[in-house]
């Protein structure tokens, strides 16, 4: 649910990274807030437990150009992974207006991916969004290990609507920023169409 604001001028999008625990959701953010300059973001949020890296979720709004005259913002976050987070992960998704799923591309990780996955359309289906409707796009992180399962596998596994699938190394920043510009440019042109 894209919030505008007609004092400042200003269109906010929310756009929240989704995965299976320590997939590389927090690591995504982490490498975009590092890598952009000052001025063009927010205070990034990250709050920590002893057994994950995000408790809750990361914030850091993004500004990314005009529409209209409207400086647009970005606003991303990520949920937790772990499945005993359940009411924090479906929370986080209440108003998105995009949406990126991390999976792992480890072997192992595979059932987690589904999993999530499954999670992940029954909560949006509970604020009434379909994930066949909203700007989405699938990760393949960590992509650098060498037990992962080949692509074109994990594609046919995990892909729904024929989303674009960016192959990632998180940690290294490999396919980070295309992931954002493929889901900012989709955001975009919703938001055009209105």
């Amino acid at each position: 649910m894209t919030f505008i604001n007609y004092a400042s001028r200003e269109i906010n999008c929310k756009i929240v990274y989704y995965g299976p625990g320590l997939c590389g959701k927090t690591t995504n953010l982490q490498f975009i807030y590092d890598s952009t300059a000052a001025q063009a973001r927010g205070k990034l949020i990250s709050l920590a437990t002893e057994a994950d890296r995000t408790l809750f979720f990361d914030f850091m709004p993004l500004e990314l150009g005009t529409v209209r005259g409207f400086k647009t913002r970005f606003h991303l976050y990520t949920v937790p992974g772990q499945v005993f987070y359940e009411a924090s992960r479906k929370l986080i998704l209440k108003g998105v207006d995009g949406v990126v799923f991390v999976a792992d591309s480890q072997e192992e990780r595979m059932d987690a991916n589904i999993e999530s996955l499954r999670n992940l359309e029954e909560n949006l289906r509970a604020y009434g969004y379909e994930l066949m409707k909203l700007p989405y796009v699938l990760q393949l992180n960590k992509r650098d290990l060498p037990n992962v399962i080949a692509t074109g596998e994990l594609t046919s596994e995990l892909q729904r609507k024929g989303e674009p699938v960016i192959e990632a190394v998180a940690s290294t920043g490999a396919g980070v920023f295309d992931t954002l510009k493929a889901v900012a440019k989709q955001v975009l042109t919703e938001l055009r169409k209105a």
